[in-house]
């Protein structure tokens, strides 16, 4: 049974060219830009900013072979031990990403991540892991989805708490929330934002989201931007934590440090005193170190 503040996180990692135009784009013409090239994908952000604040991570995920090295070397610089499987033939995932201030706009190759392979956490990877994290955008272009369900049910077998980000409201709307529910039942953990909230419950009000996803899920920590947050616990008043006021550079990630912050703070806690408002407003703090720097991850070390 688990019983360490390990976390394992699982998904994708990107290559972002984040691309902050400095006046309106110009079609057919130079715009004058911030251009810079940053390790990110979501996952792998998340496992970033976890380390950045001190807890021990395991990241799985896939690169194309050529870029095993580097992105090995990167996650290792940021504190996570990195477990990469190398494709053979398709290239690393890749984004262009366009920032207009809170606004992103998002060209994606998804690359060697459409070949995730959940079998990869190991048992031995699980095996004294406080929790296994992973993001839904893997799920969307899986080809084997019974393979999400088995290592949902080999971490839980372990002990291992399971959270899931959603990722993307439109990604869940074409995919059906019904099946993705079903997907992922017996996950503990759901960090949702709002958008995909409304999508997954049908309804708009954000204290009626979190009572109706409690319902399936034992902690729903729903992030509402400028708003902050908004956690539930199964049987519990929800406990709604202030953001914190600061310049937003670029937004890219700043979910996936909400989601890091908080369980980072929670597996601290051990199993038996967990801080639900502690790890709330850790990811608050983490998300707000996020919004600050260009692309999704921490500022290196």
């Amino acid at each position: 049974m688990a019983g360490g503040r390990r976390i394992v996180v699982f998904g994708d990692v990107i290559d972002d060219i984040v691309v902050v135009p400095h006046g309106p784009v110009i079609v057919d013409d130079d715009t004058p830009s911030s251009v810079r090239h940053r390790a990110g994908g979501s996952a792998a952000n998340a496992a970033a900013w976890m380390a950045s604040v001190g807890a021990e991570v395991d990241f799985v995920g896939l690169v194309a072979a050529e870029d095993i090295g580097r992105h090995s070397e990167l996650l290792a610089a940021a504190g996570v031990t990195p477990h990469l499987g190398a494709h053979p033939s398709l290239p690393t995932g890749a984004i262009v990403v366009i920032v207009d201030q809170q606004n992103r706009t998002m060209l994606t190759e998804r690359g060697a991540n459409a070949e995730l392979d959940p079998d990869a956490v190991s048992d031995d990877l699980l095996a004294d892991a406080r929790v296994l994290h992973f993001s839904a955008y893997s799920i969307f272009y899986a080809a084997d989805l019974d393979a999400y369900r088995r290592m949902i049910l080999r971490a839980t077998a372990h002990g291992v708490t399971v959270s899931v980000d959603p990722g993307s409201a439109r990604f869940l709307a074409g995919f059906g929330v019904e099946r993705f529910l079903r997907l992922i039942d017996g996950v503990s953990i759901l960090f949702p934002n709002l958008e995909e909230g409304r999508i997954l419950t049908g309804r708009g009000d954000p204290g009626e989201i979190v009572s109706a996803l409690s319902a399936r899920f034992e902690l729903v920590a729903l992030t509402l931007g400028e708003a902050g947050a908004l956690v539930g616990r199964r049987g519990a008043e929800p406990l709604r934590t202030a953001a914190i006021d600061t310049s937003i550079l670029d937004s890219t990630g700043a979910g996936d440090a909400f989601a890091a912050g908080f369980l980072a703070s929670w597996a601290a806690d051990g199993p038996a005193g967990a801080d639900v408002a502690a790890a709330a407003a850790a990811g608050v703090r983490l998300a707000a170190q996020a919004v600050s720097v260009i692309g999704g991850r921490p500022r290196a070390r």
